[in-house]
């Protein structure tokens, strides 16, 4: 059987890696074009095009589907089966029927919630307490097309994108083999039509989303932090300077501080006033630094209880 794949970032290379550890026969993989990234803005490949040229596979990398460069691209590699996961590129009409079983996608959530391109960073800013990977067949629509297989595990209370996107992209392996191999035998699979209801829209994470309000309780923002760690980095104000912060939780206190203010600073961090409760942060990044211990970022500056920390839109602006 010959499956193409499409996808750009870590999430879709664990899911190719599972592919041909499973010994399924991948002639064309689909990335999106070397983009400029980090300090020097130096071209670098995606991590699917990394690990599909390190595995001798055929790549291309095309800007848009649109027209009949995309259709010549799937209509010579003879697919049986096109697998997607984060590709980060819209499958226009003319793509989804060319391959023989049409084109798979691999998404992070139980659809219908959290549709789009960050599926992940959304449940978590929800507070959504299960989430999954769900097995779909691709239509036209955005993330609306019938379910294969689906795949459900519990958001730890503490769980960040990052080491959830390591789980679901695990998960989301293991279930494209699956459906690969029972397409594979023959096998008739279901295509489930997705719920009307319950359906929620998982829009693409702005840098401003990421900007700490003091002003909001500290499980809002705690689900900021997790949620945009380890990109683009939930961030505050400190000296009129951006800071981020990366580790942080509710504490069992009430506050007594104007929001912003540190309450107290012990080894295991600082407390900081919210709304109507306290966070205490346990680890920052000051702007051009490292990642550090909070209580150690407040030492350094000789400051404690009744520092304060600014909003992050204070600082961006």
């Amino acid at each position: 059987m010959n499956v193409g794949f499409a996808g750009t970032p870590a999430f879709a290379a664990t899911v190719l890696a599972a592919l041909l550890d499973a010994g399924i026969h991948v002639p064309l993989v689909l990335t999106q074009p070397d983009r400029p990234r980090g300090r020097g803005l130096h071209s670098e490949a995606s991590p699917v095009k990394r690990l599909a040229l390190d595995r001798g596979l055929h790549v291309e990398q095309p800007p848009s589907l649109a027209g009949e460069t995309g259709t010549a691209l799937l209509a010579g590699a003879a697919l049986d089966v096109l697998a997607v996961a984060a590709y980060g590129l819209l499958l226009p009409p003319s793509i989804l029927g060319l391959p023989r079983e049409g084109c798979i996608n691999v998404h992070a959530s139980l659809l219908p919630r959290w549709r789009g391109a960050a599926p992940i960073q959304r449940a978590i800013l929800a507070g959504d307490e299960e989430t999954g990977v769900t097995i779909m067949q691709m239509d036209a629509g955005l993330d609306t097309g019938p379910m294969i297989t689906v795949a459900r595990t519990p958001i730890d209370a503490r769980e960040t994108a990052g080491t959830l996107e390591s789980r679901l992209a695990a998960m989301g392996a293991r279930a494209l083999v699956a459906v690969l191999h029972r397409i594979a035998s023959g096998e008739s699979l279901p295509r489930v039509p997705q719920p009307s209801t319950g359906v929620a829209v998982a829009p693409k994470v702005r840098a401003s989303e990421a900007a700490v309000d003091w002003n909001a309780s500290a499980t809002i923002i705690d689900r900021q932090i997790r949620a945009f760690d380890p990109a683009p980095g939930a961030y505050a104000s400190f000296g009129g300077r951006v800071i981020k912060l990366w580790r942080a939780e509710p504490a069992a206190r009430s506050a007594d501080a104007a929001p912003g203010t540190v309450i107290e600073v012990d080894s295991g961090g600082a407390c900081i006033a919210c709304a109507d409760s306290v966070l205490l942060v346990r680890e920052v990044q000051p702007a051009g630094g490292r990642r550090m211990p909070a209580a150690a970022f407040l030492a350094g500056r000789r400051l404690g209880r009744g520092a304060r920390f600014g909003s992050g839109a204070a600082a961006a602006a």
